[in-house]
């Protein structure tokens, strides 16, 4: 057997690469580059996967947040520049804008011949692979090119010539691409379901460490995977909530509402309030007050936003030190508990506390204290990867929201 016919037989890009010079080779790996770099998926890619790295570091080495942070803002600006200009370049130019279309309908073509020779070895003969190759050369030597004209003209012969050379191979080719979209599908659904979630901040019961409108990301595997449609963790993955940390719950009262608040209680904890400050097992968590005058914003019921002055404590529960409001010198209540924590469950709070229908108070239920079973927890809260509250760009537009730039990729603590 020839070489050109050994090639056909192993597929088209086989055939295609033994047919390239150097300089044809090194100009469309050019020309993939510039079209990737171009593509309008191209920034979100680029600080998606930033994004994974600085989640882990700021994880695992919080104190890293304090450089960290800053510059993955600073990438997200470039990255909102760079895809701003895009924008402005697909309507400046738009015939590049057309020959890139061209280009994108040529690549789907090739890679759905390529598809059926693989789908079906040995089935085609040598002398069609050599003719969609030497058609799908010329449909590339005008790409290189960049001939708009040259290049759809030569798409469409290769299409003819795919339709009568390949037949029937074709409409099957149709399902496996159906396939493999369900495939992407069903892998975006179990990232969702097992790894990560983004859930947004509904109201300001997490003030001042969430605000409403902040849009997080949550880790779904760290105290173990729930099974989809149940509240059953079969397994734990990486170790137990602990004191501190906020997590997401389908709330246990409510079934229908998804909350977030802070553990405060594990099992077998004995949790009390004595004039704002929380007792642990008889042992007060120190707290620091740092504003007498923190101004917040919330938002009432029909959407207006408006400002409240608390008292900012900074709060050290078990060694995770975050920040807890207070309206007045006094707390609304001089004394709450004890609650102990049973087995399998959580003690929650919001860090709002006197704004907060968190465990004390059923959970929004009003049937006395409500503690969280470990199968409703959906996982814990990492960082605001976007949010939508009060200030920031484009408030005057909508009522007092805009984007919070400065909130960007801020840890959760």
């Amino acid at each position: 057997m020839s070489t050109t016919a050994t090639n056909a037989a192993a597929g088209l890009e086989a055939t295609m690469a033994a047919r390239r010079t150097p300089e044809q080779l090194k100009a469309s790996r050019a020309l993939m580059w510039r079209e990737l770099l171009t593509s309008l998926w191209a920034p979100l890619v680029i600080l998606g996967l930033a994004l994974v790295p600085y989640i882990i570091l700021i994880e695992f080495v919080p104190p890293s947040a304090a450089w960290a942070q800053p510059l993955l803002q600073g990438l997200a600006l470039l990255m909102l520049i760079y895809f701003g200009g895009l924008i402005v370049l697909r309507f400046a130019l738009p015939k590049q804008s057309r020959l890139r279309n061209l280009r994108h309908e040529a690549r789907e073509l090739i890679g759905e011949i390529e598809r059926i020779h693989k789908r079906v070895p040995g089935k085609i003969s040598a002398e069609a692979s050599t003719r969609l190759a030497e058609q799908a050369m010329q449909v590339e030597a005008a790409s290189l090119a960049g001939d708009s004209e040259r290049l759809e003209k030569e798409t469409k012969a290769l299409d003819t010539l795919a339709t009568q050379l390949l037949g029937a191979w074709r409409k099957q080719d149709a399902w496996d691409f159906v396939s493999g979209f369900a495939k992407a599908l069903a892998i975006a659904v179990i990232i969702r379901v097992f790894i990560i979630e983004p859930y947004r901040i509904p109201s300001g019961s997490m003030l001042p460490t969430l605000e409403i409108g902040d849009q997080v990301f949550i880790n779904k595997f760290i105290y173990g995977v729930r099974l989809p449609f149940t509240n059953y963790v079969p397994f734990q993955i990486v170790r137990p909530p602990a004191r501190g940390d906020v997590i997401v719950f389908n709330n246990p009262m409510i079934p229908e509402l998804d909350f977030i608040k802070r553990v405060v209680g594990i099992p077998g904890d004995k949790v009390e309030l004595v004039d704002g400050e929380v007792h642990i097992n008889g042992v007060p968590q120190p707290r620091t007050l740092v504003d007498e005058e923190k101004v917040v914003y919330n938002k009432r019921d029909n959407g207006v936003w408006y400002p409240e002055r608390m008292r900012l404590f900074n709060e050290n529960l078990d060694g995770n030190v975050h920040s807890v409001l207070q309206r007045g010198p006094r707390a609304n209540h001089e004394y709450e508990g004890p609650y102990t924590v049973p087995p399998g469950h959580v003690f929650v709070m919001g860090d709002n506390r006197e704004n907060s229908s968190d465990s004390r108070y059923g959970l929004s239920a009003g049937n006395g204290v409500a503690f969280v079973p470990y199968g409703h927890i959906k996982g814990k809260a990492m960082v605001v990867w976007m949010a939508l509250g009060f200030g920031g760009w484009f408030s005057n537009f909508f009522d007092g929201t805009g984007l919070r730039t400065d909130r960007l990729f801020e840890p959760v603590r």
